[in-house]
């Protein structure tokens, strides 16, 4: 588990940035950044939110999605397909993207939460040279945060990467059904029961 009373001074001063830097990635087109269209199932009733959940997106229709392939900080293939019968949670960041880093240890105190559950919370890194990833969580203290990586520049193929921090859902298919974009304090007490909920709902689809 990781230590988050190690994170460097750098780190915490750069979170102090504006969220405007972490909006906007002038490489990808609108065309490129919108949700996948193949409409699989009705998911029926949305899930009362608590309201530190307003902005999550629960898809009237899940929505089918390529099976690409991403490569962990090792170098070793993988794909969201692995996690049949499981809620995927999918956490896009950058090492650049302040609001990112500061939902790093939230990320980690949820996957610690659900080892038991199926839920997985996949964070994938969207930086350019993804090379320099592992050296970045290595010099933040770090260095045990399970991220994938997008060598191939394939996300969009999966989902938009217009916005990071944004956190897409999958069902135990690997179908999209919902999704927040932007920052968003994923610690905060009403955030766990909502998951199992969503858990409950979609891991067996």
């Amino acid at each position: 588990m990781i230590n988050f009373r190690n994170v460097t001074l750098s780190t915490k001063l750069a979170l102090g940035f504006t969220l405007a830097s972490s909006l906007l990635l002038s490489s990808i087109t609108a065309t490129q950044a919108s949700i996948p269209t193949t409409k699989v199932y009705s998911t029926g009733d949305a899930i009362d939110k608590p309201m530190i959940m307003s902005r999550f997106i629960e898809m009237s229709s899940a929505r089918s999605v390529p099976d690409v392939s991403f490569t962990d900080t090792q170098g070793d293939e993988i794909s969201l397909k692995q996690f049949k019968g499981k809620v995927v949670m999918v956490n896009l960041w950058a090492t650049w993207c302040a609001p990112c880093i500061k939902e790093i240890p939230q990320m980690e105190q949820i996957r610690q939460a659900n080892l038991n559950n199926n839920l997985v919370v996949v964070p994938i890194s969207i930086d350019e040279e993804p090379e320099l990833v592992k050296p970045f969580l290595i010099k933040h203290g770090l260095a045990d945060y399970q991220t994938w990586l997008d060598p191939n520049k394939q996300i969009d193929q999966v989902m938009p990467a217009d916005v990071v921090p944004a956190t897409y859902f999958f069902d135990g298919s690997g179908n999209l059904i919902g999704f927040l974009r932007g920052y968003l304090d994923w610690g905060d007490k009403e955030v766990q029961p909502y998951l199992e909920k969503l858990t409950a709902k979609y891991a067996g689809k």
